[in-house]
């Protein structure tokens, strides 16, 4: 299968002038390397310096990416993104850092439309799904002990990969789900400029969470759907998923769910599936 590498010079070129993204621009730079272990624990080390600011590290492939749960998970050479994002949010309370995944949902999920031309939808909280099965997800990590707090934002998204090199049966790629071939520049762009200017307009409304969280729902397909929390210190939730609270987290009948595995329910399977695991 033909992989073409990232095109690291009009990345960079372009960074300045992404479509659709706030003016002046957003993020300071860009890095891409052939192979790291994590681009999240590489950005991690580098939050030490607290002169850097939004800035987004690529890999062709990694070896040690982690997963929420600290699953780990890695991929063929240039099939996916692999990317991370550092971030000084200034001003946003830490009750609201929740927020910032979902945000990256929403991006994800609108890059992989607008590039992919595939109806990519989100499993609460932040896995990206083409027909049920996952294609992306992310993770953030706050960084703490600095002079100035700041926050990991990771994505990984499988693009050409095959069904053989699926490392479980409910993931998917952009191939897979049918989806030409993929231009993984121009998708690395429009991630980042969808996210761009969703957080601008977020920081520049005060943080408040009333557009962001409209969008959400737009995007969720958990929303509406019986599910099965599988909860912190083992206990078990099953229920509808209703909506999400200004906190972001997910209403299963009335209780509000910060954190957990959810397995979407089909009325039709009497055996669910099994927490997705794949990807971050």
């Amino acid at each position: 299968m033909h992989r073409p590498p990232l095109d690291t010079e009009r990345l960079r070129r372009d960074l300045r002038s992404l479509p659709g993204a706030p003016e002046p621009a957003f993020f300071t730079g860009i890095e891409v390397v052939d192979s790291t272990g994590s681009t999240n624990a590489d950005l991690i080390a580098r939050a030490a310096d607290p002169g850097i600011d939004r800035v987004v590290l690529v890999a062709e492939t990694q070896d040690s990416g982690r997963g929420r749960h600290a699953r780990a998970w890695a991929s063929p050479p240039r099939a996916q993104i692999a990317l991370s994002m550092l971030l000084r949010p200034e001003g946003l309370e830490p009750t609201a850092l929740g927020w910032l995944p979902l945000l990256t949902g929403i991006a994800v999920v609108d890059a992989v439309r607008r590039t992919a031309e595939l109806p990519a939808a989100l499993k609460w909280p932040n896995d990206v799904l083409i027909d049920d099965r996952k294609v992306a997800g992310i993770l953030a990590e706050v960084v703490t002990g600095g002079p100035v707090p700041a926050v990991v934002v990771g994505v990984g998204l499988n693009v050409s990969l095959t069904e053989d090199e699926l490392p479980v049966p409910h993931a998917t790629s952009l191939t897979v789900a049918g989806a030409g071939e993929v231009d993984r520049t121009e998708l690395v762009g429009s991630l980042l400029a969808e996210f761009a200017r969703r957080f601008t307009a977020w920081r520049d409304a005060g943080w408040a969470t009333e557009e962001m969280a409209a969008a959400y729902r737009e995007r969720c397909a958990t929303l509406g759907t019986p599910v099965r929390a599988e909860l912190p210190g083992g206990r078990m939730l099953t229920g509808i998923a209703r909506d999400i609270d200004s906190a972001g987290r997910l209403l299963i009948g009335e209780e509000p769910v910060s954190a957990g595995d959810v397995t979407h329910l089909r009325p039709h399977s009497p055996q669910p599936h099994s927490p997705q695991t794949l990807g971050r």
